[in-house]
């Protein structure tokens, strides 16, 4: 097994975000949605983590910027799941396409 480069890790933060975006995409419950959002959020954590490993000027930087996406997806991940919760005990599902009072 040969040593792993930065070109392979930023190959899988790219699959993981478009993974994210096609799933946000295609889903039709707030769940997947959310979901998607994760990989997204998780793509990009993988790149600023592989930046900070393998270039000098972003070493701290890198490092920082995965930390602030890690405590973001948390915090929207509490709040989003409240929300759900909340339109589900309104409106008995979870499917988006329902949410037609929430149009603006």
């Amino acid at each position: 097994m040969g040593n792993v480069g930065l070109t392979q890790y930023l190959l899988i933060g790219a699959v993981l975000f478009v993974s994210g975006v096609v799933c946000m995409a295609i889903k039709r419950n707030a769940i997947g949605v959310l979901m998607g959002v994760e990989l997204v959020l998780n793509g990009a954590t993988v790149n600023f983590a592989a930046f900070a490993r393998f270039h000098e000027a972003f070493r701290v930087e890198g490092q920082i910027f995965a930390l602030f996406t890690i405590v973001l997806a948390a915090a929207e991940a509490a709040i989003a799941l409240a929300i759900v919760l909340n339109f589900y005990n309104n409106y008995l599902t979870v499917d988006v396409d329902s949410a037609e009072e929430l149009k603006g």
